[in-house]
This record gives structure tokens, sequence and C-alpha cells, in this order.
């Protein structure tokens, strides 16, 4: 393999100094080689070499394929480590694990003791877990282990940035192996449904060339609707239709991987979960339908979705790379040569498009609840990891200042999401596992059946009867109710109250649960002020209250999101942590009266409405406020002389600063408090805010000796040549003075405002006062421009002086005199 080329450079770089990036291409044997050479250098001697991988199929075929190397079984020097699936025993030494484990194993043991080196491959994939465990790793390296050793591997990332992180790192460049692979295009018209455009090109594809075919799908939706087109197309006695993705029994998936036992030619429909570190013995052709499945997160909304986008170029070179690892290949890609050089450059990392809430709880565990002093390749964004914040701070997760409470520790401590694990510690078992194991696995319903967004179909799919039940989904399930049960001290195999799921997806969801809107069976108000909605004749629709797990973002008519999986839920079930009452003051529309009253909400629904007893003259004057804020400073009463003063001060705020003050919108609104409410004493009325004297109220805003500073700094008028004095218009930034041109002859200076920093901008009027120029240099104008004016006009205002050298002319308003009769 020919990353065995530079083991030797590696072995040094990471005996003289404790950090390495490995840049091999597909098929070099990074995956495999480079552990079981670590695990032999003297500095890993008594310690273990833990390998991350990105996904769970690549994490037991390394061990595997490690494991048979050294002639061993998994279990043995090579074990491996993943959610309920767990080999490893005193004697190993080399550990492959998910990126999740990694970072519960720091959680458990922040020095890492007994672990030699981390190594992280596959980097590029970016994935959450991967950025936050080599942020912690690089963490203790430099607080607690000196002697960690961390390796970063990838095919296609920029290794620059990785081993500036890793503290200016050496970069070791395995130049591979690759063998040729030959690339052909399909373009496919728009109206061409994807699945059947893939079916075709894989037929081509067999039909091509020799060897096993490995076609790229975004989903297991896809691969099942591919697989079933092929299936009328292909004859099966000579090909083999393998899917292949991670919701898989590990039977299945391995099964795609091995030769086929009859010798038959294998077609292997995966998703992305094929594009890297593993190797599919006898791949010759790749089909690449161009799509991925990547998860984005909805901050405004708190929804998180699978989406289905384009593939980057990395992505596509990676899938590519697959058709030569073992001999000359083909790839064929679902798209044009012109759409090919359009590729963005690689997948947007997950910690800048998923849901961080998981992330927040790690950081508050590990005592960095910003992230800040940590590595990142890319901080968490600020946004995203505020919304996280206030989510786990409103389940009693973290604390108002960041920090886990007693209840968030136990939370912690669930391998599951935070909702879950929050449904978990509250909600009563065993319906609580049912319901958090059901939420963290695909659906256990398929073709139609699974339409229904009825939580409660699924409960009772868990018996493994139908046709329309997927087994495979149903067995991870139960093992997961067990699990889970267990961990909470209980058991998984009790009755499951029916009647209660609702109450359990709002501990989870409490911003979910959705009130059914008047005059509608299917349209939701949700309690973090979205919409949603049911498919018009599913069982759910005109049930008044929903809990709400599962959404498919603006997917109906109306902009909605559709509501993929909920369960009814009465009121009095819903967490009374959540539902708020409050004391309300506003003014009512119709009359305009300030009136107060109790309301209680949970978010953005009203439950109930009570009216307060009493309106002190304090809630009159904030209502009055809030009113203002709500609909604008258009509610007062401005007169154009007050406009007038306020543009003036507004532009020696913007021009000469403090001590003048900003009165544009924004800040005036900000500051009602300290203008208008002095100025509301009696009123009690929306009607009572045109009487207040603004010239007053601003007025304030204005300290000693300001304004009698206003007059010399933005004068109202300015005196002209002609005598005449001209109202400035402050409206505009600058100001402009409109004014005939006659009336400037012999003005060299462009008049300014704001003690000399501010010119004007003269608009020149002709005698019928319209504009025939304008300038901020009358200097400029009177030398280049004047002429051409003059040329332009003296013809038609015969009655008007237009003198040729207008800097001796005299200035004047008036037309030329009559002459004598």
């Amino acid at each position: 393999l020919p990353v065995r080329a530079v083991l030797d450079a590696l072995a040094g770089a990471l005996s003289t100094g404790p950090n390495a990036v490995l840049v091999a291409p597909p098929g070099a044997g990074k995956t495999t080689l480079v552990p079981l050479a670590l695990a032999s250098q003297p500095w890993a001697a008594g310690g273990r070499v833990v390998v991350l991988e990105p996904r769970r199929l690549a994490t037991r075929a390394a061990a595997r394929r490690m494991a048979e190397l050294t002639g061993s079984s998994v279990g043995g020097l090579v074990g491996h480590r993943m959610r309920g699936d767990t080999k490893v025993s005193a004697a190993t030494r080399i550990e492959v694990v998910t990126e999740g484990v990694l970072v519960r194993m720091l959680h458990a043991d922040a020095a890492l003791e007994g672990v030699a080196a981390v190594v992280f491959d596959e980097f590029h994939e970016r994935s959450l877990d991967g950025d936050l465990g080599l942020a912690f790793c690089v963490d203790v390296q430099r607080s607690l282990r000196d002697d960690l050793r961390l390796v970063v591997m990838s095919a296609t990332l920029a290794a620059e940035p990785v081993a500036h992180l890793l503290g200016d790192a050496p970069v070791i460049v395995s130049e591979g192996r690759m063998h040729p692979v030959r690339t052909v295009f399909h373009p496919t018209p728009a109206d061409r449904p994807w699945d059947r455009a893939m079916a075709d090109a894989v037929v081509a594809a067999l039909a091509g060339a020799d060897g096993d075919v490995l076609a790229f799908c975004p989903g297991a939706g896809e691969i099942g609707r591919v697989q079933r087109l092929l299936a009328e197309r292909v004859d099966e006695r000579g090909v083999a239709l393998l899917p292949l993705h991670g919701t898989l029994p590990m039977a299945d998936q391995d099964r795609a991987l091995a030769p086929d036992p009859a010798g038959r030619r294998k077609v292997v429909l995966a998703t992305s979960i094929a594009e890297t570190s593993l190797t599919i013995d006898g791949v010759r052709v790749v089909v690449d339908g161009g799509l991925a499945r990547v998860p984005r997160f909805d901050v405004a909304h708190g929804m998180g979705r699978l989406e289905t986008v384009r593939v980057s170029r990395a992505s596509a070179d990676q899938r590519r790379g697959r058709a030569g690892r073992q001999a000359p290949g083909v790839c064929h890609r679902l798209w044009g040569e012109s759409e090919d050089a359009r590729l963005l450059p690689a997948e947007q990392p997950e910690i800048t498009v998923g849901d961080l809430t998981t992330l927040a709880v790690d950081l508050a565990r590990w005592g960095a609840p910003s992230g800040d002093g940590l590595a990142w390749l890319d901080p968490p964004p600020l946004a995203r990891l505020t919304a996280a914040r206030t989510l786990l701070v409103g389940l009693g997760v973290l604390d108002d200042s960041g920090r886990l409470t007693d209840h968030g520790r136990a939370v912690a401590d669930l391998p599951v999401h935070p909702r879950l694990g929050h449904l978990l510690r509250r909600g009563e078992l065993p319906t609580a596992a049912v319901v958090a194991a059901l939420l963290s696995e695909r659906d256990v319903l398929r073709g139609p059946a699974a339409r229904t967004a009825d939580l409660g179909e699924r409960v009772l799919a868990l018996g493994g009867r139908g046709r329309d039940v997927d087994r495979g989904t149903v067995a991870r399930v139960r093992a997961d109710i067990d699990r889970l049960a267990r961990l909470r001290g209980g058991r998984g195999d009790g009755p499951v109250d029916h009647d209660r799921l609702g109450a359990h997806v709002a501990l989870a969801y409490p911003e979910r649960v959705a009130q059914l809107r008047p005059g509608s069976r299917t349209r939701y108000l949700l309690a973090n002020g979205s919409g949603a909605a049911l498919a018009d004749h599913d069982p759910l629709a005109g049930q008044p209250w929903l809990a709400v797990a599962d959404l498919d973002g603006g997917t109906t008519p109306g902009g909605d999101a559709r509501i993929r999986l909920a369960a009814p839920v009465r009121l009095d079930e819903v967490d009374g942590d959540t539902v708020r009452t409050e004391r309300v003051v506003g003014w009512d529309p119709a009359t305009g009266d300030v009136v107060a009253e109790h309301v209680r909400r949970l978010g953005a629904l009203v439950l109930a409405r009570t009216p307060a007893a009493d309106v002190t003259p304090a809630d009159r004057v904030a209502a009055l406020l809030d009113g203002v804020r709500r609909d604008g400073l258009a509610l007062l009463p401005w007169t154009p002389t007050v406009l007038r003063w306020r543009a003036r001060v507004d532009l020696l705020a913007r021009h000469l600063g403090p001590p003048w003050p900003r009165l544009d919108d924004a800040t005036l609104l900000a500051t009602l408090e300290d203008w208008l409410a002095p100025h509301l004493g009696g009123a009690g009325r929306r009607a009572d805010l045109a009487r207040v004297d603004l010239a007053v109220a601003l007025g304030t805003r204005l300290p000693w000796p300001l304004p009698r500073q206003l007059d010399e700094l933005a004068p109202e008028r300015l005196t002209v040549p002609s005598g005449s004095a001209i109202a400035l218009d402050y409206d505009a930034d600058p100001p402009v003075l409109a004014v005939k041109l006659q009336e400037l002859f012999g003005l060299t200076e462009t008049p300014r405002v704001a003690g000399g920093r501010v010119p004007v901008v003269v608009h020149l009027l002709s005698p019928a006062g319209r504009p025939v120029q304008v300038t901020s240099d009358l200097a400029s104008f009177w030398a280049t421009g004047y002429a051409q004016v003059r040329a332009e006009l003296r013809g038609r205002y015969p009655k008007h002086p237009w003198p040729e050298d207008p800097l001796t002319a005299p200035a004047t308003a008036r037309a030329k005199p009559r002459p004598p009769r």
C-alpha cells in the first residue's frame, strides 16, 4: 500500500513532536497501516492508539481489517467501540471508535490515561463531534498531557489550517497509487426523474465496463426506489443488487462489502457512507448521482432537518476515487461538464450549520460554556450557540450562567440528544424510553403507513407485525428501549401509556406544543410562533393540541412546516415550568385605552386572558411607550418646525459627535424612557400622544450651551451675496442650499456648516426656480461650468443678468432694471 512509503517520515515527526497531519489519497492504506505503525513506536509502549472514524460502518470495517492483518480477531489486539457495540479487552492496543465515543471518553477521563495517540481519520468530513473531539484533545495536550500524540488524516483536507491549529505540525504527504479513472458525464434534463436517470446510468455502467459497480444515492429512500427500478431491468441471476446505508443491520452491511458468494457482479447502492474509510473489493465502476443528504438546523424555528444538496468537489473526487483503488476504472457522473465546473470546493462544516445543543452541553461539561480558548478550525457561531444555550436553560439543563445544573449533569451522562435526555430523566418508564428510542431512530414504518404523523402508530409497530413495518429498525429501537431504560435503572418491557405519548414529546420539545388554528382541521400554531400543518387526511387532523416531534420546514402550500411526527396532548399535561403567567399592559386597539390583563401563555400560544384590576400611572406610561416602539414614531405630533430642528441636531451628531446627541429613529426609540416618558404625565390613551409638545420633549436632549450653538453651527438659513436668507434643507446629508444662480454672483467659496466641516450641496436655480446645476465646489463651477449655463439660458431669460465674469458682477434676486423711456 502506498502509505508505507511515508510511515517512517510520520514516525520520525512524532518522535520529535506531538502532532502531525497526513494527507493520503483514497486507497493509500492510511486507515489500517498508520494505527498499526504508531502502536509499535517506543513512545506508545503500554498505551493505546485510539482511531476515530466518522461512521459506524467504517469503524467496524477498519477494526476488522487491522485484526486480519495482525492475525487476530476483533476484541483482541484491535477492538472497536461504538454505541451499543463494544469489542475491546485488556489486550486491546488499537481501539477504533466513532467520533461521539471519543467525546464521552474525554468527559470520563480528561487526561486520557493509557492513551498514547489519537488518530482523526477522514477529518475532511468535518463532523461536529470530530471538530469538538480535536478541540478537546488539543486542550488536554496543552494543559495535562504534553506526551499525547495527535494525528489528523484525510484525502482531501486543506492541510495548512489544521497544521497551524496543531502548533504548526509537520504535513506529510503520500502520493498514493491511484489507478487511472475515466470520467463519463450524463447531463440529465430537469424534467427527468432523478431515480430513473440513476437507474439508466447504472445499466449503462454495467454494459460499458467490467467489475462491480458502486452507485451513490443521497438516502435510503432513493436507494430503495433505484433498486426497484433496476430489479425490472437487470437479471439478478448474474448481478446482485445490494443496498448500503447506516441503518441496515450489520449483516446486510457486511454482505454489501464482501464478494458475492455466488460469484455474481455486484451493484452496491450506497449513501455517502461509502465515500471514505473503506474499500469495497471488486469495484471498478462508480456511478455518482451527484446528491448528498446533510444536516441543517434552522435557528429561528428550532428545527433540524436533513437537506438534499449537490455534492461538493471534494466529495465528488472522493467518490470518483473509489473506482481506481484496485485497478483502472470509470466514473459516471449524473451531471454535465458545465455543472461540474460549478461544484463548491467542499461541504460546509457541520459546526457552522448544524444543531449545537449537544455541543453546548459538552462545552459546559468541559468547563468552557462559550467555547473560548479552545482550538477551532471554525468556532461555533455565536447565534447558534446562544440559541442552544437558551433551549437548555429552558429545560433546566443549564443555569443562567451556562453551567450544568444537577439535572443537567444527569442528562449529560445519557448517550442521547439533551432533549431526549431531559425526557428520560423527567418522564415515566417505560413510556419515556419508548418515545426517546423512537425519536432517535429512522421511522419504523414505511410505504403508505408512514404517511401518518401519529407517533402512536409507531408504538404499535414495535410489535414487528405488518407489511409496512421496517423490521430492522424495529429491532434497533427495541434494543435502544432496553438500553435506555437500564440507564434509568428500570426496565423497558412494561406497558406503554398511549395516552401520555404527547406529554412525553412535550417534555423534549416544549416549544413545539401546537394549538389548532380557528377554522382549520390541519393548520397549527407552535409555541415557538411558527406555523405547521398536517396532511389533509391525517388521522391526527382536528386534534385541538399536539406535541410535535418532527417537522419538515416550509413544505406545505401555505409555507407552513409539514408535521411529520406528533402525538395528541392535553394542556394540563404540558410541563408547568414552560407555562408562564404575566401581567401585560397595553392599549386596546379598538378604543385606544390603556388596559392591563393577566395573560397565561405557552410561548407564542395564549392560553387564557383575565383582566387586571388596577392600572397605575406607570402602567399607562409603559403601555404608551411600548405602543410607540411597536407602531413607530409617526404616532407623535411631528410639526415641520420640529422635523427641521431634529434634522439639524442629527447632522451635527453625525459629523461632530458627542456631546451632540443622535436623533435618528433607532436612537429615539431606544431612549423613549429618557425623553418622552417625562412628558406623558396624565396620559392614559393612545390619543394623548398627539398632545405631547415634541419641541420641549426633544429639547431636553440638548444640554447647555448646545441650544445656543445650534444656530451658529447648523443655521436654519444662510444669507447669500444678494442679501436673501435662504433656508437650508437638512433632510439631505450634506444639507442642500437651493438658490437662484444670480444671487451667488461674487461668492467664490462653497458655504459650509458644522464649524466649516461640511460643505453644503448647492442647487443652482434658473430665474424660474428650476435646477440648472448641482455642485459642492462653487469655484470649479464658475471656472468651468458657468459659461455653458450662461450660453443655454441667456436667450431664454433675457431680462436677467448673465455677466461674462460672475465673480465681479453684483449679486441680485431681481431682473435687470428696465431702461428709461
